[in-house]
């Protein structure tokens, strides 16, 4: 494993930034952790095998601290809209079109999804066969194809990057503002709500673009975005009667996620700042080879982790429905004893999550290389760097 790392280590090249891979890791693995952690299928009591969602952060609110250290999907636009704007201006001066580098771009953010999608198409089909409950299919297939809204978001905010790389972050987090105002203050309809969907997350998408362009080198700018949203946030929560909870809690009247609110958007402004602190520590934490080798691991398989964790959770709950009702994945998560069965619980988890990374990786990698090759993450900076060579040899 030391060998390995070493080798992953030496090849890559000294100017990568690895705190953006690192940062990347973060926000999938809080992503994965979160899931985990609040969500629970639990068994219906009259004995006919179907499952419905519920939340601990239903039973115990005081939980939600829970949701602000697992909700880091900020973190992943921010580092999106970083990369996607260093990587248009990178393709501009070596002459791709952006046909060109969209379609690279999009490729390996759509091919995993095929795959969920066919295995869940087939999946829903033999349970209804097999005489499940609509409900219950119903409910797995939302969780499963849950984090697809995500990608679709993530996909438009990518395709439009040449109209984001300069826009200020001012201006989204003003229309989130201004549609929570109408929604919440003058009674809006709540559909409304949805025009944050992609006004929200077009906040950290641009404060990525503005750390592309350099406007965030110095801490102080990271220091005024922790602290002003962690202050802003606290006083939504506090005085304007926001949600404590960042994710969505079943039964809720207003959740923070969907759609997203002004208090998600300047807790994720939060999280961003955090993110740009730990751009120094990260980089010498990722000096050593085991460290950065586990950090290339997780985001060669990024979309896969993320598209398929949801699907490790129910099949783990539902296979062993056999053998009863089991603690922390079946019954109500109304205590601190399902908190710490659930606990116990994410190794399986994990394992279920390894079984699907082995058997639907190569939808996002391709088909595995010969021994000696570089890892895909090390082959496209070095095809970066030589295309940037040329072009500055050129010039």
């Amino acid at each position: 494993m030391r060998r390995s790392a070493a080798q992953v280590d030496a090849a890559t090249p000294a100017g990568r930034d690895r705190a953006v891979d690192a940062l990347r890791a973060f926000a999938i693995l809080g992503v994965v952790l979160g899931h985990w952690l609040v969500t629970a299928l639990v068994a219906d009591g009259d004995g006919a095998g179907g499952l419905h969602t519920a939340s601990p952060l239903h039973h115990m609110p005081w939980l939600a601290p829970i949701s602000w250290a697992f909700q880091t999907l900020a973190v992943f636009f921010l580092v999106g809209g970083h990369v996607a704007t260093r990587g248009y201006t990178s393709s501009r001066e070596r002459g791709t079109t952006y046909t060109q580098w969209l379609a690279s771009r999009l490729s390996r953010l759509f091919k995993p999804v095929a795959a969920v999608l066919s295995l869940w198409t087939v999946a829903s089909v033999l349970l209804l066969l097999s005489g499940t409950e609509t409900d219950t299919v119903r409910t797995l297939l939302k969780l499963a194809l849950s984090p697809l809204w995500f990608l679709l978001v993530f996909a438009a905010l990518t395709a439009a990057t040449p109209l984001l790389r300069r826009l200020h972050p001012l201006w989204p987090l003003a229309v989130v503002l201004h549609v929570d105002l109408l929604r919440f203050g003058l009674g809006a309809p709540d559909r409304l709500g949805w025009v944050n969907l992609a006004a929200g997350w077009m906040v950290p998408f641009t404060v990525g673009a503005a750390w592309t362009r350099g406007e965030l080198e110095r801490r102080r700018a990271g220091w005024i975005l922790l602290t002003g949203g962690t202050a802003v946030t606290a006083a939504l929560v506090v005085r304007a009667g926001y949600p404590a909870s960042m994710v969505g809690v079943p039964g809720a009247g207003v959740s923070n996620l969907n759609p997203p609110t002004l208090a998600a958007v300047t807790f994720g402004l939060a999280q961003c700042g955090l993110a740009l602190l730990l751009r120094e520590p990260l980089r010498r934490a990722m000096r050593r080879p085991l460290s950065w080798a586990a950090v290339a691991l997780l985001n060669l398989s990024a979309m896969t982790i993320f598209l398929w964790h949801q699907t490790a959770l129910m099949a783990t709950t539902a296979s062993s429905l056999t053998v009863g009702h089991l603690p922390g994945l079946h019954t109500p998560p109304d205590n601190l004893a399902w908190v710490a069965a659930r606990l116990a619980w994410l190794p399986v988890f994990a394992a279920a999550l390894a079984l699907c990374w082995t058997a639907f990786r190569t939808y996002e990698q391709g088909p595995r290389r010969p021994k000696g090759h570089a890892s895909r993450v090390v082959r496209t900076h070095r095809s970066h760097e030589r295309h940037k060579t040329k072009a500055q040899n050129h010039a």
